[in-house]
């Protein structure tokens, strides 16, 4: 039995964004290992070679979306949907509104979420989800906010989202539950793949996800994208940057395989060397460089 799972990787420009998709391995061939150069040339191509965009997983985002995205409370937000397209990213990951949806590391006030509770969570199951704290020392004051994030963040989505609290899930990854099992059509990860790793919690946490999956579920990620070429200390996720191929393989290790990719979001201004990291590029640059007036992260 096999469950389709929809990657999509977001990265930096020396090899464009992408959309990745994958499908999760069946449970015999599971343990198996696939060979990752005959996944890439097959989806991907040569490695630092942009694509041909591959058909999206659905059709063209629905009309309620754009009611989504027109929305006056995204006035902020909405400078933004041109560096991240929304409507065609959600579309090529199949998101429909009437689907069960996790979204992994949503946060209070979050860009995505103000986008996915108001389209999912009136005609099918929205949950927000981050990473338990189960193996991490945390301090009794930490334990307390963290006890309070899931209250937090009904109660603020309902007050901007007008969406009523008790359709806006949210659990820790360590509270879900066997009858979750099996029951969600997509699990979402918008640029928070670089964190879960930097946690070590990435790999326990995509084994998670996988379980959660439907038989035909998939996973979305946007994720910065180092070029292959850069060396680990640099690709790590300590500067936001990962390896495509270094993904892919983690993938592999939870029961994933690549299925497709797309260029949905690629960033040609990003040239991915910051020292520091993806937190010099606007919008939250925390340095100053002269040129990076143009890239959004």
């Amino acid at each position: 039995m096999t469950r389709k799972i929809a990657l999509l990787i977001a990265a930096s420009a020396v090899i464009a964004t992408p959309v990745l998709a994958f499908q999760a391995q069946g449970e015999q061939e599971a343990t198996q290992p696939t060979i990752l150069d005959r996944v890439l040339d097959r989806v991907l191509g040569p490695a630092e070679q942009p694509q041909a965009e591959p058909t999206a997983t659905s059709p063209a985002a629905p009309t309620a979306l754009s009611a989504v995205l027109a929305a006056d409370y995204r006035a902020d937000d909405r400078a933004r949907d041109r560096y991240r397209h929304p409507a065609e990213t959600l579309a090529f990951m199949g998101v429909e509104p009437d689907m069960t949806v996790l979204e992994v590391g949503p946060g209070i006030n979050g860009w995505y979420a103000k986008i996915l509770i108001p389209y999912i969570a009136l005609t099918g199951n929205y949950y927000g989800s981050n990473p338990g704290p189960s193996g991490r020392a945390m301090t009794d004051e930490q334990r307390a906010r963290a006890a309070q994030f899931g209250d937090r963040f009904r109660t603020e989505g309902e007050e901007l989202l007008g969406v009523d609290r008790e359709r806006i899930n949210y659990v820790w990854s360590d509270d879900y539950t066997e009858e979750m099992n099996g029951t969600f059509d997509r699990v979402l990860l918008f640029r928070v793949l670089h964190g879960m790793r930097n946690g070590d919690v990435l790999l326990r946490e995509l084994r998670r996800y996988r379980q959660l999956l439907a038989d035909d579920g998939m996973i979305g990620v946007v994720q910065h994208r180092a070029p292959e070429s850069e060396t680990w200390e640099r690709s790590n996720g300590s500067r936001a940057y990962l390896r495509q191929s270094d993904v892919i393989a983690l993938f592999e290790l939870a029961g994933f395989e690549l299925a497709a990719s797309s260029e949905i979001n690629a960033n040609l201004n990003d040239p991915a060397d910051h020292e520091v990291g993806v937190w010099v590029l606007p919008p939250m640059t925390f340095l100053e460089r002269p040129g990076e007036q143009t890239i959004d992260r």
